[in-house]
């Protein structure tokens, strides 16, 4: 017997449950109430579902907000074809920050779940691995990039903090993809950290010398500055 509405019209079937609609739920609640105010219970209740339901789509608070951080990086632009890399990587990290500008409880998230995780999500490597690859393609060695990933820092997700920090500390991801499909799905990530180790002359354990990451962020500053001021 088909199930109709008080109108009289046959009710519409519910969508199934799946992890994508867990995760654009818990991504309008929190544009709603902060993500402080986010709960399992909530979402099930915007969703209709005893909570219990959802653990089959996500295991526990810290990989509902990881999964809300990759459907976020999925609104950044893709990669704009036929021109320069200065521009292609410009465009990019300002639509970054039209995205945390359209969700402004996401910079504390991403910037607290980079810090907890040994590795980022699949979705921000993707990203960081793409924009590895403008610059390669835009004719810079691995070890400017290298610097220029430095330099911009958590600019290229659209807000300002640092980004790369020492993960040598950490206990080992136990969910880290193996090395040979690493190198196969980020293969300009796996390029620039391979260098990396390689380097002699990288602080032994982290791969990066932080001073001289520093001095090439400054000298880069004031050279830029000098430029303008050169201007006037």
């Amino acid at each position: 017997m088909e199930t109709t509405t008080q109108a009289g019209s046959p009710a519409q079937p519910r969508a199934p449950l799946s992890k994508e609609r867990v995760l654009s739920a818990a991504v309008a609640l929190a544009d709603e109430g902060g993500v402080d105010a986010l709960s399992m219970r909530k979402i099930a209740q915007a969703l209709g579902v005893v909570p219990m339901a959802l653990y089959k789509h996500v295991a526990n608070k810290n990989e509902l907000l990881d999964g809300m951080i990759d459907v976020l990086v999925g609104e950044i632009d893709p990669p704009a074809g036929n021109t320069d890399w200065k521009t292609a990587i410009r465009r990019r990290v300002l639509s970054a920050r039209r995205m945390l500008l359209r969700h402004t409880w996401a910079t504390e998230v991403i910037e607290s779940r980079m810090k907890a995780r040994a590795t980022p999500t699949p979705a921000v490597m993707e990203y960081l691995d793409s924009m590895i690859g403008i610059f390669r393609a835009g004719g810079f060695s691995v070890d400017l990039v290298h610097h220029a990933m430095h330099v911009m820092g958590s600019r290229l997700l659209g807000f300002s903090q640092e980004l790369f920090e020492d993960s040598s500390g950490r206990e080992p991801d136990p969910d880290a993809m193996p090395p040979e499909e690493m190198a196969a799905r980020f293969p300009h990530i796996t390029e620039l950290a391979m260098a990396v180790a390689h380097d002699p002359d990288s602080v032994v354990g982290s791969g990066c010398d932080d001073q001289f990451e520093f001095e090439f962020a400054l000298d880069l500053t004031l050279d830029g500055l000098e430029r303008l001021l050169r201007r006037n």
